[in-house]
């Protein structure tokens, strides 16, 4: 089973591992809530393999709690088919370690003694994250601006479970959850763009427990909660605008109209719930959730009229399946 586990791995899409030094033991299991502990080097893929990072010439090796968000993702992948006291080298494909410099920052931030990262919270602006000019580190940028495989040389040092550390000062305080969210947003909207519908739901799926574990604490319908809600609502329309790519229509309906009901003013909800309805040739809601997006957005006209345009079709062909079918059924029986 053991070295099943290392091919499973390089099934993983865009990974390669190749052990540089055998460690011991079975591959220990990493739940949630395991804290593990290691060094890692990063280099690019460039003829010098140019050392972007190493933990060893910081002097203190790195550790991270699985299911924390603040992360590598990919990180945990890796170290789930490693054994105690192994070395190995995992080439990482871009689409592994796009933000790569975000956590590197905070990585080198914390290294040198200083507050890691301290994004600003925009409700709005939240997909400007990659657009920000510069991360105060010259390579970080360039990897920023062009994001490219990397090779990690991991050295797997100790699993820690949940109950053998103090864990209370390890869970993800609300500061960090909150920092998290809009590296989530940009890269869900990335994947979007990409074309990644599956990657990016998860992306924005994450971001939006992040606000609701947060907006837990706060007292309802106060600007506080209201400010987390706006942005989680941003981005479950984000999620749906998704679910439309993958045919989920009747989740669609069912999310978009949760915003509705709680907040009647969202004219993107009642947009990408006629959209959803028009798909399930649901015509008289489809029309209703058009005829509410001019009322509150008369600016949306020309997305609108297409909408109803495809609508119109959509009835057309399905009547005349219907009377064919129709038809059909009088022939056979006659």
């Amino acid at each position: 089973m053991s070295d099943m586990q290392d091919a499973l791995l390089l099934g993983t899409e865009g990974i390669k591992k190749t052990i540089l030094h055998g460690g011991t033991g079975d591959i220990p299991k990493l739940p949630t809530g395991t804290k593990v502990t290691f060094h890692f080097r990063t280099q690019l893929c460039d003829d010098e393999r140019t050392v972007v990072d190493d933990s060893k010439v910081v002097g203190t090796p790195m550790e991270i709690v699985i299911g924390n968000m603040f992360k590598l993702d990919v990180w945990e992948t890796l170290l789930g088919s490693m054994r105690i006291g192994e070395v190995a080298e995992f080439w990482c494909d871009t689409v592994h370690t796009g933000v790569y410099p975000l956590v590197a920052k905070s990585m080198r931030r914390i290294a040198e003694g200083k507050d890691p990262v301290e994004w600003q919270m925009h409700t709005c602006g939240m997909a400007n994250m990659f657009a920000y000019h510069t991360l105060g580190y010259d390579d970080l940028d360039e990897l920023m601006r062009e994001p490219q495989p990397l090779y990690f040389v991991l050295e797997f040092i100790r699993v820690q479970q949940p109950n053998e550390y103090n864990r209370e000062s390890w869970a993800l305080n609300d500061q960090e959850r909150l920092k998290v969210v809009p590296v989530l947003h940009g890269q869900g909207n990335k994947l979007y763009k990409q074309g990644h519908y599956p990657e990016a739901v998860q992306k924005y799926k994450e971001a939006i427990i992040c606000l609701k574990n947060v907006q837990t604490k706060e007292k309802a319908w106060e600007a506080p909660w209201l400010k987390l809600e706006k942005m989680a609502n941003t981005l479950t329309l984000n999620y749906c605008q998704c679910l439309l790519r993958m045919e989920e229509y009747y989740e669609v309906i069912e999310h978009t109209s949760d915003i509705i009901n709680q907040h009647p003013g969202v004219v993107k909800a009642y947009f990408l719930r006629g959209k959803a309805h028009k798909e399930v040739w649901n015509e008289a809601e489809a029309r209703q959730d058009f005829s509410r997006v001019l009322e509150l957005e008369p600016g949306m006209k020309k997305a609108v009229k297409k909408e109803l345009a495809v609508l119109n079709m959509r009835m057309e062909e399905k009547n005349q399946e219907d009377r064919q079918t129709v038809m059909f059924s009088h022939y056979s029986q006659s």
